[in-house]
């Protein structure tokens, strides 16, 4: 939760930066968000090939392990869909492209400003933050209400991190790997996904 904090924090001090102008102007004429993607995608592509003993637990478990992030993506676009029906505001596309985010705030809000528009943009970032929070907060009543695959699925690719010791305290830690590969699988598609989703617009 301290890390989902400090994001919101920083997102609040750049808002307020703005509102008052108090950033050099050559510093806006810039497109710095595009190159701020540009080092996500490195950062992640070096933190999934680096990791060599998760991804050779992941490759023992077999093809069973690949059920859960399909499910999952299944579950959160089918959720978004819904929300979309009842917004007068957020259109099926738009909602489709903010859930493909699958909790990846930083990720995801960034190609989501670039393609589509900063509001939207502003959308997904507290949304996937939201996500991230509500299954740090609530995944012990998850495990009892819904099982013990629901705190993975509900933090979305977050599972292979940020809420990882939460995961393995509810659900136990034979889920440890389970959380990993879901948490890997999601980060990898989030880019692809959301892209894809917006090319319809």
């Amino acid at each position: 939760m301290k890390t989902s904090l400090i994001i919101l924090a920083f997102f609040c001090a750049g808002l307020l930066m703005g509102l008052g102008h108090w950033m050099p102007p050559q510093w806006l004429e810039a497109d710095l968000s595009l190159y701020a993607l540009y080092v996500l995608m490195l950062l992640v592509g070096i933190s999934v090939g680096s990791d060599h003993r998760s991804l050779s637990a992941i490759r023992r478990q077999g093809a069973r392990l690949a059920l859960v992030p399909i499910i999952t993506i299944l579950g959160t676009l089918t959720g978004v869909s819904l929300v979309s029906v009842f917004s007068d505001t957020l259109g099926l596309v738009e909602a489709l492209a903010v859930g493909a985010g699958f909790g990846y705030y930083s990720l995801s809000s960034v190609i989501i400003g670039e393609l589509h528009s900063e509001a939207l943009g502003v959308v997904a970032l507290l949304s996937n933050v939201m996500r991230e929070i509500i299954t740090l907060l609530f995944a012990p009543l998850m495990v009892i209400l819904l099982g013990k695959l629901a705190p993975i699925a509900a933090a979305g690719a977050t599972s292979m991190d940020t809420t990882l010791p939460i995961i393995v305290a509810s659900s136990g830690k034979e889920y440890a790997i389970v959380a990993l590969f879901h948490g890997i699988v999601l980060t990898l598609m989030v880019p692809f996904m959301v892209t894809l989703i917006l090319s319809f617009l």
